[in-house]
């Protein structure tokens, strides 16, 4: 297992981790469709900008560490009153897949917060490397599925109700973890 730690993302490191995080899905999105325009939130990411700062800005972000060298990235949103967090955003850099990171750093996040009664997340149907990840390696269940049947009742960015099309969140899992006391 390799030695991942976490750390508090600095404003110095805001803006790469920005850039980081829109690599990493700009290359999971490449690695199922190839260049495929539909799936872009903005000209040419496939989170935007405004999505990753809204996260960031709304949450406590942190840097993943293999051995001290930064490999990614993530954003929770914790309420210390209900303990019904949320895992924003989780991103490992592209050379770093398969190595067991991602995994370590879920680990970590659980172990920085014991007091989590459940974990929720959402990814898009088309990251199949994302849903076995989180139902096969970290536990999750999925238990939404956000389509045009049946929208996001809040957009993605600004958390506010969403307009009924539900254009934004258009196949989207949500999933959660119960975690055991």
């Amino acid at each position: 297992m390799p030695n991942i730690t976490l750390t508090r993302l600095t404003d110095d490191d805001r803006e790469q981790f920005i850039l980081d995080n829109q690599r990493a899905f700009k290359y999971g999105a490449m690695e199922e469709f190839g260049r495929r325009d539909d799936h872009f939130e903005e000209d040419g990411e496939i989170i935007s900008r405004r999505t990753i700062e809204n996260s960031i800005d709304g949450g406590t972000a942190y840097r993943i560490r293999e051995d001290g060298r930064i490999v990614g990235g993530l954003v929770l949103k914790i309420d210390e009153e209900t303990r019904h967090n949320e895992l924003e955003l989780l991103f490992v850099n592209p050379e770093a897949h398969s190595k067991g990171i991602g995994f370590g750093a879920w680990q970590e996040v659980e172990r920085l917060y014991p007091e989590t009664l459940v974990w929720e997340t959402c990814t898009p149907y088309f990251e199949t490397r994302n849903i076995h990840f989180y139902v096969n390696k970290c536990g999750f269940h999925i238990v939404e599925f956000f389509n045009s049947h049946h929208p996001e009742p809040r957009g993605p960015e600004t958390g506010e109700e969403n307009d009924a099309d539900g254009e934004e969140t258009d196949g989207m899992f949500r999933f959660e973890k119960q975690m055991e006391r």
